[in-house]
């Protein structure tokens, strides 16, 4: 009787570390393989909207990502992160097997007047067979501006259009750079790194070396090294930000820092009250 006890324990053991394993191995990272010159994200984009105003000063942002590829792939997934005057609010990932599209659409509830900044990176995985793996990648951003002041209606722009729209545009930068500024020094101070030895970009900002050399850096160069950046952010930053409830998710804009020799670079931030920096080498490309 007891050898059956001591059986059926190891068995239940075995039970359930065969379901943690299957867990583990079934959570979604973003892999690089080599880029597919042949297939594409054709269409994607990240949109930010005034949805709807629920009371004298709250409302609710619309967040929505969505891509598209040339033909159906193996694996697609695209991931966005959602900041609000520079802190971290939202944090969205999905991944679907043997398609060619992904839709994510979030409302946001919200108060009080705020920049919001979304970036996404959408990503793919073409199997030829065999370990014949390549990659297709995108970026897309928007933000939006929501000015809630007590002499006017809540309202929301992209673009100033009017003194008003611009003065208030203005303050929230400013507000929100300071702050950045400040905890990015507070970074580079606890690393000990030397700023004028790199290049900085905020997250935020990598979109726009979507079809624009970084510089010092072909075109390819550039593709590889955000394709290999944004495997690193994923599990470094993305994962343990989505493990944390909402309520307790502390986080500003990650700071990206070039080496100007082109041999390394480092991602900054803080999450949680953790800080971290991600070191990834910046290969040569040979053509």
């Amino acid at each position: 009787m007891r050898k059956w006890k001591i059986m059926l324990i190891f068995f239940t053991i075995l039970t359930i570390g065969g379901l943690f394993i299957l867990r583990a191995n079934t959570v979604p990272t973003i892999s690089f393989f080599p880029l597919d010159e042949k297939s594409f994200i054709d269409e994607a984009n990240t949109s930010l909207t005034l949805e709807s105003v629920t009371g004298s000063d709250s409302y609710n942002i619309g967040w929505s990502i969505n891509s598209s590829s040339d033909k159906s792939m193996y694996l697609r997934q695209d991931v966005s992160l959602l900041f609000d005057n520079g802190i971290l609010r939202g944090v969205r990932s999905k991944w679907v097997q043997n398609t060619d599209q992904i839709h994510m659409d979030e409302t946001v509830a919200s108060e009080d007047s705020s920049h919001f900044q979304s970036i996404s990176f959408h990503h793919g995985e073409n199997h030829y067979g065999g370990e014949d793996i390549k990659s297709v990648q995108a970026m897309t951003y928007d933000e939006l501006y929501v000015i809630d002041s007590p002499t006017t209606p809540i309202k929301a722009f992209k673009q100033p259009v009017t003194p008003f729209e611009s003065e208030w545009k203005e303050l929230l930068d400013r507000s929100s750079k300071q702050q950045l500024l400040f905890q990015w020094h507070l970074l580079i101070q606890y690393f000990q790194i030397n700023p004028e030895n790199y290049r900085a970009i905020p997250l935020v900002d990598l979109y726009k070396y979507n079809n624009k050399p970084l510089p010092n850096m072909s075109q390819q160069e550039t593709n590889v090294l955000i394709g290999r950046l944004w495997e690193g952010i994923y599990k470094n930053y993305v994962i343990p930000a989505s493990e944390s409830s909402e309520n307790q998710l502390e986080s500003y804009i990650p700071l990206i820092l070039i080496d100007k020799q082109n041999t390394h670079l480092y991602v900054l931030f803080e999450l949680n009250g953790g800080r971290e920096q991600l070191i990834q080498r910046i290969p040569e490309i040979k053509n």
